[in-house]
């Protein structure tokens, strides 16, 4: 399978499954199944909802489809809509800022030189790239499930909102504070970034690799699923 079709073929996993998970968990009993499947179908959702947004991240990069830039955008369109309303547009050009000027006073995903804890790192972040816009029309949507398609409020709460909110932690985590916070002894690297010393097994379960960052920063057209062997292979040749 060639780089093109395999790009292709993940994204959609990604999406469809993401899709099929939130209709069946929308269909489950949760007052009479058992309580602990719960938190494992909301952790569940949520690492899916990462991997919507990771597979919008390298559709930005051009490496979902990069044979065809008008599908891989429209397919990274169809990812950050899903995930939360986002534009894709206005994230494709903060994203660039980011890769321009990492951890920088022109960087959006950088702290304001004040907020530097994790969570008030976090709030700073969201506010950068959440909008009112968004948020009504997310309410929007919350209540066209609820009151035309019939889906409880605790359900949609549970696997819809949980899972999304979930998931802007994780990807803040493992994508931007632990790989861009001020290491003791400063940068070492014109990227501003470190990568963390996981096991492609624990890489992918934490973030899908995305802490496999200054490998991300080397080689930004390199889609996530082949970071581990760009990684490897550093390893090598150092």
């Amino acid at each position: 399978m060639d780089t093109t079709n395999k790009g292709l073929f993940i994204a959609g996993t990604i999406i469809g499954l993401w899709g099929l998970s939130l209709a069946l968990l929308f269909t489950l009993d949760v007052v009479l199944i058992n309580s602990v499947l719960i938190p494992i179908g909301i952790l569940y959702q949520t690492f899916l909802y990462t991997g919507l947004f990771i597979t919008a991240h390298d559709a930005m990069h051009g490496s979902v489809c990069p044979t065809y830039p008008r599908a891989n955008n429209i397919i990274g369109a169809i990812a950050v809509g899903l995930y939360a309303l986002f534009s894709y547009r206005k994230l494709l050009k903060k994203h660039s800022e980011h890769h321009q000027t990492p951890a920088s006073d022109t960087d959006p995903d950088f702290h304001d030189g004040q907020h530097t804890g994790f969570l008030a790192w976090y709030f700073h972040f969201m506010r950068e790239y959440l909008s009112w816009q968004q948020i009504i029309g997310m309410a929007i949507v919350f209540q066209i499930m609820e009151y035309v398609l019939g889906i409880p409020s605790f359900k949609l709460i549970l696997f819809w909102v949980a899972p999304a909110l979930l998931s802007t932690l994780q990807l803040f985590y493992f994508g931007t504070y632990l790989p861009h916070r001020l290491p003791k002894g400063g940068y070492d690297n014109s990227h501003c970034t470190q990568s963390n010393a996981y096991s492609t097994f624990w890489s992918f379960i934490s973030c899908y690799h995305f802490g496999y960052h200054w490998e991300h920063h080397e080689y930004p057209y390199v889609p996530w699923w082949h970071l581990p062997v760009i990684r490897r292979t550093r390893a090598r040749l150092q």
